[in-house]
């Protein structure tokens, strides 16, 4: 992906800062993002254009598409966990930011959509779950969200002649993260060392790719995809459990005896829309000649790593002392 002007909506956080990084040396990248959840901090040392905006805002989105050739639509609430307490959040920002997102498109003559899609619209599918699986009953609003928003990326792409790619992610998992389960677990370790809480029974099993595979699935797809829309799955071709990452971060913190307990929950869930066992066929993508460089496992131990570095780094930096 060489010489576009390319529109990374939340383009100051985890997954969107990446790809930042990833992109802004071979083409004029414009972010977008309101930094509710994205930090300035994240890609303030990249050659690119910042503009503070928000996707539920149609006036600010469609000001800022002018003139560009590709959109990489990574705004969205990004904490699955939210819809629990706030039914709304994931129909406003995903849902509606997405079709205020298509409509500048259209009205702006942008040819090119890629978005990032979430394992979650499958609901509790059969594993290892492909892409024709259905019917699609997710059981979380943010999985409805992102199901409600492929749709109109698919009707836009034909109606419009956009060019639509939907990535559906596995766990996505890395440094800059701000929540999810390795995250918790070194927060959690950090106040007491002695014992973890873990979420759930503890055997809630799922992909887990890290962050630089993320980026590089999801420009091979949009780069390899031959038609006016499509939908991949983006994870790994393993699985790894809640109680091997708890251990995993145990060990790359450096310690001992630490207790681990589980709080049960329904079903053993770790809290209600979560998928607990969650696993995705790769199969398609792979037949387009991609495939991740790291399993589960291996993500998890890289992204506990890195996680790790920069969470005690900016302890030590607040307090100006060891932790």
């Amino acid at each position: 992906m060489k010489n576009l002007k390319i529109l990374i909506t939340g383009g100051a956080g985890f997954i969107g800062s990446h790809a930042v990084e990833r992109l802004y040396r071979e083409n004029q990248v414009t972010v977008f993002d309101n930094l509710s959840s994205g930090k300035i901090e994240h890609i303030k040392n990249f050659n690119i254009k910042f503009v503070k905006g928000d996707v539920r805002n149609k006036e600010e989105i469609l000001k800022v598409m002018e003139d560009k050739d590709i959109v990489l639509h990574l705004a969205a609430n990004p904490d699955v966990r939210r819809g629990e307490v706030d039914n709304f959040i994931d129909m406003e920002v995903n849902f509606i930011g997405t079709y205020n997102v298509l409509e500048s498109m259209r009205l702006r003559d942008v040819k090119g959509i890629i978005f990032s899609s979430s394992s979650t619209i499958y609901g509790e599918a059969p594993i290892p779950t492909k892409e024709d699986y259905g019917p699609l009953e997710p059981i979380s609003f943010y999985g409805a969200s992102k199901l409600a928003a492929e749709s109109y990326i698919s009707a836009f792409s034909h109606m419009y002649g956009i060019k639509g790619i939907s990535l559906r992610f596995a766990n996505v998992v890395g440094a800059r993260g701000t929540h999810g389960v390795i995250y918790d677990f070194i927060r959690k370790l950090m106040k007491d060392k002695s014992k973890l809480e873990i979420l759930g029974d503890g055997t809630q099993t799922k992909s887990y790719l890290h962050v630089s595979d993320c980026i590089d699935g999801l420009i091979f797809a949009f780069e390899n995809s031959v038609k006016i829309y499509d939908e991949y799955n983006l994870g790994t071709e393993d699985t790894t459990n809640v109680l091997e990452i708890a251990r995993i971060v145990v060990e790359e913190m450096n310690l001992e005896n630490v207790r681990l307990f589980t709080t049960g929950g329904e079903g053993g869930r770790g809290w209600k829309g979560d998928v607990k066992n969650m696993h995705l066929s790769i199969d398609k993508i792979k037949s387009l000649g991609w495939r991740p460089r790291m399993g589960s496992t291996e993500a998890v131990r890289l992204a506990a790593r890195e996680l790790i570095g920069e969470i005690y780094g900016k302890e030590n930096t607040n307090s100006g002392s060891g932790l």
